[in-house]
């Protein structure tokens, strides 16, 4: 049976704004699978949290995910909804598209989870950490007598049980286990003294010690999948090591799935065991760590790692750093036409490049390794001399300070906007 957990296909999200409609998320396909750590990487307005954001079901108006399918393996979901009328199932999978919205909000906070990239804004000022991952603890307790099971979770309770919960003083909504269970996990993040720290409120945390909490509670409901979306952002590269580590940690003790979404390489390089790489709302490139990371084939790809420093050199040995020209472009509808977005800040621009839009192709020798580009497979993409691919020098072996081989080693900045 296929390990895989997540299948995303030709998924597109829009935003439909006065000024018109904005393309987010353009066609893009990936597989997640158990105990994996698939990482999408890219510019900021690139579309990587818009596509986390679409597979949790939460793009929030102007936007709306207008096609595409987002297949979820669940065995006991999928037999559940088997045979209602407009749902799709493939064997254990389901098409979360297609099933009803009530069954959406189910998934999310309990089969999904999310560390969001700004803790502070997502925790509530008003209440408690501990409060607050004690009552992710509570609900997924009171989702039925099996704790895993994605049928009808919390479905007897409902907004007359939380209106008695809230005003009868006889009446608590959270258990005494589940703020147990909230200390313990707040220790499993690595949260010192982590009973005091419980009955703090967020603003007395640090940057780093919210973000830990947040990963406390997106792991309170023990998800199949967590989608973490900038979860190193803001913090130093001392404090982007511990939580790195943390996060490896937790994936290999859980076996759960992660969709990491970073413009950090070192982050990408250190965690993620496939990568995609997006730019203007699209995949342009996809493949193992390795693949991508030692033998990029998409241009952008390149620019991106020709533009971070090598710090693996003395400063001496270094070479001037090669910023990608130009800029993002504009995702607006009217102004992206048929042809490769990255075309005019391309180093190795062609007129076929303008003329349609490049397919994605399968790397000679690599079959899991694409490129959304016309110099894959293409003939003037290898030097004369010796047949063999030419493409602009990258760090191979190490990306700032990581070796991609060895994901036990400290992370450093590498960022792909900076």
């Amino acid at each position: 049976m296929s390990d895989t957990m997540l299948r995303v296909r030709n998924l597109k999200t829009r935003f439909f704004t006065a000024d018109g409609q904005i393309n987010a998320v353009e066609n893009v396909s990936f597989d997640l699978d158990k105990g994996e750590v698939f990482g999408i990487v890219g510019e900021s307005g690139s579309g990587k949290s818009v596509t986390g954001l679409s597979v949790i079901d939460l793009i929030e108006s102007p936007g709306r995910i207008v096609d595409g399918e987002i297949w979820y393996r669940n065995e006991e979901l999928a037999s559940t909804v088997a045979g209602t009328d407009g749902v799709a199932v493939d064997g254990n999978f389901v098409d979360l598209r297609t099933v009803s919205q009530k069954h959406r909000d189910r998934l999310r906070g309990t089969a999904f989870s999310m560390v969001f990239q700004d803790p502070l804004s997502s925790f509530n000022p008003s209440l408690t950490v501990g409060e607050q991952i004690a009552e992710a603890v509570e609900s997924q307790r009171r989702a039925s007598p099996n704790p895993r099971s994605t049928r009808a979770r919390t479905s007897d309770y409902g907004m007359g049980s939380f209106l008695l919960d809230s005003l009868s003083p006889t009446r608590n909504y959270v258990s005494e286990a589940s703020k147990e269970r909230a200390v313990e996990l707040l220790a499993k993040v690595d949260i010192p003294d982590p009973a005091r720290r419980a009955e703090e409120y967020p603003h007395q945390f640090s940057g780093g010690m919210l973000q830990r909490a947040m990963i406390a509670q997106a792991l309170a409901v023990d998800p199949d999948i967590l989608i973490a979306d900038e979860p190193t952002t803001a913090l130093d590269v001392t404090i982007q090591a511990q939580l790195l580590e943390l996060l490896s940690e937790i994936q290999a003790e859980t076996d759960m799935s992660i969709l990491l979404i970073t413009h950090n390489l070192g982050v990408i390089a250190r965690l993620a065991n496939r990568i995609g790489v997006m730019y203007a709302g699209e995949v342009v490139e996809r493949g193992s760590r390795e693949d991508v990371l030692q033998n990029p084939q998409n241009p952008y790809t390149i620019g991106l790692l020709n533009s971070i420093p090598r710090i693996d050199q003395d400063a001496s040995e270094r070479e001037s750093l090669e910023p990608i020209a130009g800029n993002v472009p504009s995702l607006r509808d009217s102004e992206l036409g048929d042809s490769c977005y990255f075309a005019d800040r391309c180093p190795e621009s062609k007129p076929e490049c303008t003329a349609a839009k490049p397919k994605e192709r399968s790397v000679p020798g690599q079959p899991d390794h694409q490129a959304r580009c016309v110099l894959v497979n293409d003939g003037s993409s290898e030097d004369e001399t010796d047949g063999e691919t030419a493409t602009t020098e990258v760090p191979t072996e190490e990306v700032t300070g990581v070796n991609v081989t060895d994901a036990d080693n400290t992370p450093e900045e590498g960022r792909a906007d900076d």
